[in-house]
């Protein structure tokens, strides 16, 4: 697969968080998936695994949008920059919802991909800063 076909992929799998389409997985996860992310305490693996995380997070964020920046990509890597917004109005991690919109950039994604599908995201952002502007810690005065 070329560079641009895997930012086509990337830009399938935002669409399918956006729009909530699970079906969109089984086409472009591989099989032994990992999802690496700075504020989740385990790894998200496989097809089903990546499903059920962004069944996990539109039921928390119903209203969640996430819009690439820019797309970067060499051999069998993209780098994606991103923000991610929405509304808390499920419970995540065991957290209830607060009600409060959050906005966050700058968020950076690295995907790597193998026989034409996802195999892997490692997936940086400010957790802290989420976590203060849904209101489940104090913001520093």
């Amino acid at each position: 697969m070329s560079v641009e076909e895997n930012k086509a992929i990337v830009r399938r799998a935002v669409e399918a968080i956006n729009t909530g389409n699970l079906a969109v997985a089984d086409e472009i996860i591989a099989t032994d998936f990992v999802l690496h992310d700075t504020f989740l305490p385990m790894e998200v693996r496989g097809i089903e695994g990546a499903k059920q995380w962004v069944s996990m997070t539109r039921t928390a964020f119903p209203d969640v949008r996430v819009t690439i920046l820019d797309l970067v990509g060499e051999g069998d890597k993209v780098a994606k920059h991103w923000t991610f917004s929405g509304t808390f109005k499920g419970e995540f991690g065991g957290i209830p919802p607060t009600g409060k919109q959050f906005m966050l950039e700058p968020a950076l994604s690295i995907y790597r991909f193998t026989g034409g599908k996802i195999a892997e995201i490692w997936m940086g952002y400010n957790a802290l800063l989420m976590m203060q502007q849904l209101g489940v810690i104090p913001t520093p005065e």
